[in-house]
């Protein structure tokens, strides 16, 4: 069973085990594919067919609130990513699930 936090690291070792590849190869091919979705995000939507859509969304500056403290502080303004999944991934999730 996976952990709940999913590190650079534990897909370098799951994708070794899978494939019989070496941990530095695994390495350089999960950080070359984070670094290709980076670049694509940059310029535009990255959509991966049977995985989902990445999109790249601007957040507005707003005001935020400490819970603890009740503190008022201002959120700067911001650029986020959003994953929408396929609906073939959600069906095999829920196959799995």
């Amino acid at each position: 069973m996976l952990k709940q936090t999913l590190k650079k690291i534990d897909l370098t070792n799951i994708l070794s085990s899978k494939t019989g590849l070496s941990s530095n190869l695994s390495k350089k091919i999960i950080n070359d594919l984070i670094e290709a979705i980076v670049l694509i995000l940059k310029s535009e939507t990255l959509i991966i067919k049977n995985l989902g859509t990445f999109k790249t969304i601007k957040k507005a500056e707003r005001i935020g609130r400490n819970p603890k403290t009740k503190e008022i502080f201002k959120i700067t303004a911001r650029k986020s990513i959003s994953f929408i999944p396929s609906k073939k991934l959600t069906k095999v999730f829920d196959k799995y699930s």
